[in-house]
């Protein structure tokens, strides 16, 4: 009964937990190590356990033989003094130290340490975020339940043939639903729609971002593909990369998304890393009614941020990033450091401020986001793309690379082209940091346009 008891306590989530475990899959290793003292401290009590028995074992066989003996002959066995002082010593004496010992509580040391290291475990909630985020997978990816429910996650490659398949089907039995008035009225509308150069789709948001997470409706073409190119840009001549210029690829043309390749090392990964662990919390969005941070479920991750002061290496990525986009980045943001959780992911969002936000970034007083800067610091087995769901583009994690886009048109005017999502991370875990430039400091520099990096 009493190891029963051990047992379900270990199992049942605990309320003095903390919270946040299922957002972040970085701090969720320190579980593993956890457990594995857990186990460690099991055996010990098991060991302790076992020795215990076998005594008691010994004890036991040892006087199975004297009474079988004395029980033979009782008058003759206490006729002999020896006999008679012994049988007094052991029920006066020994059966009481038997008595303690099987009395004794073998498993102090670890309840003691279940106790201690209970204050580290998840709690419901976590229990439930994981739930949901299996469900997330699920749904994103087109995972049938025995699959998920086995832990046999399959080959990205097979679930994009099989998900372009069910988009076809889905094209060809909606068309066929829709009578022939709605039909020609659409047409009409697509057709005003291409001559004014404005892209057209019909599905939903949530449909066309997780096709494009599973790799479906990328919606570039082979004329535009030939249009995007790879080059070696120096930063307007800074004369930090005139000898070693950095490695830039084309990854979509409207809005025009850039890759930088080799930009940040190992080294400066690791660093970048430690520094943000310990300080990882729930990440946080702007709430456009308050303009204050708050958690949001559609943003599964935990963040961090880092400022220039607080290490060389930070302050050295910052001026990396200001050098290659010819951006201010005194007036940015700190470096947000993030790693994402259990199906972690962030939905379709804007980085700006739209017209009905207008408070969203007035504490900071540096206007709104001009630019954003993403480092991709881990390889992902599985999902965590960035996807573009109003063009139909996909940026794929890679370690050691950075993408940049501006969020604003020359104008001042946002961009809504640039709405963009992170997709639930199917296996692997993925860290990302990013910088968002603003709109002051920018006034009387010179930065490096998107259409001057062609």
């Amino acid at each position: 009964m009493i190891w029963c008891i051990l047992i379900i306590g270990i199992l049942l989530p605990q309320s003095l937990a903390h919270p946040g475990f299922f957002t972040s899959i970085g701090q969720m290793t320190d579980l593993i190590h956890t457990e594995k003292d857990l186990v460690t401290s099991l055996k010990d009590y098991i060991k302790a356990e076992e020795d215990k028995l076998e005594q008691i074992k010994k004890w036991a066989e040892k006087l199975d033989q004297l009474t079988s003996t004395a029980t033979k002959d009782p008058e003759g066995f206490v006729g002999h003094p020896v006999n008679a002082f012994k049988l007094m010593k052991r029920l006066n004496t020994e059966w009481s130290e038997l008595e303690n010992l099987i009395l004794k509580d073998m498993s102090d040391g670890f309840i003691s340490n279940l106790t201690i290291q209970r204050q580290y475990f998840p709690n419901d909630e976590d229990q439930v975020g994981a739930a949901k985020a299996l469900l997330r997978l699920q749904d994103t990816y087109n995972l049938d339940t025995d699959t998920i429910s086995k832990g046999n996650l399959p080959d990205p490659e097979h679930q994009r043939a099989n998900g372009n398949l069910k988009y076809f089907e889905y094209i060809m039995a909606k068309e066929k639903d829709v009578n022939k008035s709605a039909s020609d009225e659409q047409s009409d509308q697509k057709t005003t729609m291409k001559k004014k150069g404005i892209a057209v789709d019909y599905l939903p948001e949530r449909q066309k971002y997780e096709m494009l997470c599973r790799g479906e409706g990328i919606k570039m073409t082979p004329r535009r593909q030939k249009k995007l190119f790879c080059r070696y840009h120096d930063g307007n001549r800074n004369p930090k990369f005139i000898l070693a210029p950095a490695k830039q690829e084309d990854e979509w043309d409207k809005p025009r998304i850039i890759r930088f390749h080799d930009i940040i090392s190992d080294a400066e990964i690791e660093i970048v890393k430690d520094l943000a662990k310990p300080r990882l919390s729930r990440a946080t969005v702007h709430d456009p009614e308050t303009g204050k941070l708050t958690t949001a479920q559609y943003r599964v991750s935990k963040s961090a941020w880092l400022s220039g002061y607080e290490d060389p290496v930070v302050s050295r990525i910052n001026m990396r990033i200001q050098d290659l986009t010819g951006l201010d980045v005194s007036t940015a943001e700190e470096l947000q450091v993030a790693n994402y959780g259990v199906g972690g992911q962030y939905e379709p969002h804007f980085d700006f401020a739209r017209k009905d936000e207008p408070d969203a970034f007035k504490e900071l007083g540096t206007g709104n986001r001009i630019a954003t800067w993403l480092f991709y610091m881990s390889d992902v087995s599985a999902g965590g793309a960035t996807v573009f769901p109003e063009v139909g583009a996909s940026v794929w994690p890679k370690k050691g690379t950075a993408v940049f886009w501006y969020n604003l048109f020359a104008s001042g005017e946002g961009d809504y082209s640039t709405r963009h999502a992170a997709c639930p991370v199917l296996v692997g875990n993925k860290w990302v940091s990013n910088k968002w430039l603003h709109e002051r400091g920018q006034e009387f520099r010179r930065p490096c346009t998107l259409s001057e990096l062609e």
